[in-house]
């Protein structure tokens, strides 16, 4: 399968570099999803968190996105899977979701299936970037 480059800080790439490799996440988690993730890991650019463009979905970012089926807006953080909590907005990159999301731009579509169909999802802003904010201080 190819993978569209993504663009993701280098301790980003780090942290989800050495969860994917434990065992824990390897047992508990979808292998089709982890392989994703690691397919998208292994074709990345990798820079210095001062370097993330503005408009790139990173860890810990508050996203906006559209639902292109129902043009409905969703606003999510994307998280490590310890701090999900779906019912507050938190997103666990370890899911289709937050996979499919990481390091994508604003204005990128992503989708996935799901056993009722296919769900597109439009990344339509970037709330909050912790990039920017550590830049800022």
């Amino acid at each position: 399968m190819s993978y569209k480059q993504i663009v993701i800080t280098r301790s980003d790439y780090q942290r989800l570099d050495e969860l994917l490799s434990t065992h824990f996440t390897q047992a508990i988690y979808d292998r089709e999803n982890l392989l994703a993730l690691r397919g998208k890991l292994n074709v990345a650019e990798i820079v210095d968190s001062r370097e993330i463009p503005a408009d790139v979905v990173s860890m810990d970012s508050i996203i906006q996105l559209r639902n292109r089926n129902t043009d409905k807006l969703e606003t999510y953080t994307l998280v490590y899977p310890e701090e999900a909590h779906i019912a507050t907005g938190k997103l666990s990159v370890l899911s289709p979701i937050g996979t499919a999301i990481l390091g994508c731009r604003v204005g990128d579509c992503v989708h996935w299936n799901i056993p009722s169909g296919s769900i597109k999802m439009q990344i339509d802003d970037i709330l909050f970037h912790p990039e920017r904010k550590a830049m800022a201080t």
